[in-house]
């Protein structure tokens, strides 16, 4: 299991990206006192997201995080709607899926399906 990703987000987007998260399935959830205001945890089913605070913020150009999204079209609209930017990809495993950028310049890969286990 995959415990969390990090992923580096200016401080001043930091209410956006928790939103863009939101929208997918994640909730907020209480960081730990000693890493102080530096850092946001969101979690979905035993999954987090830790967004860390930081001025001088990377985002990889093609890496990405790749999630399992419930309701998928459903979570696309709201998405698109929230004004985020979300881009249609070919199907695999007879699955939809989608590539969002979130806050940060994250590409984040929406998926409606995981692959088959027999891969």
């Amino acid at each position: 299991m995959l415990q969390h990703v990090s992923i580096e987000v200016p401080p001043d987007e930091t209410e956006r990206a928790i939103e863009f998260w939101r929208i997918v399935g994640f909730q907020e959830v209480e960081s730990p006192e000693p890493l102080g205001g530096s850092v946001r945890w969101l979690e979905r089913e035993g999954t987090q997201i830790h967004l860390i605070l930081t001025e001088g913020h990377t985002a990889p150009v093609l890496g990405h995080p790749a999630i399992v999204v419930p309701e998928h079209a459903v979570a696309k609209q709201a998405l698109r709607e929230g004004g985020f930017q979300v881009e249609d990809a070919r199907q695999l495993w007879g699955a939809d899926r989608a590539f969002a950028i979130a806050p940060g310049g994250h590409r984040v890969e929406l998926m409606a399906a995981p692959p088959p286990r027999n891969l």
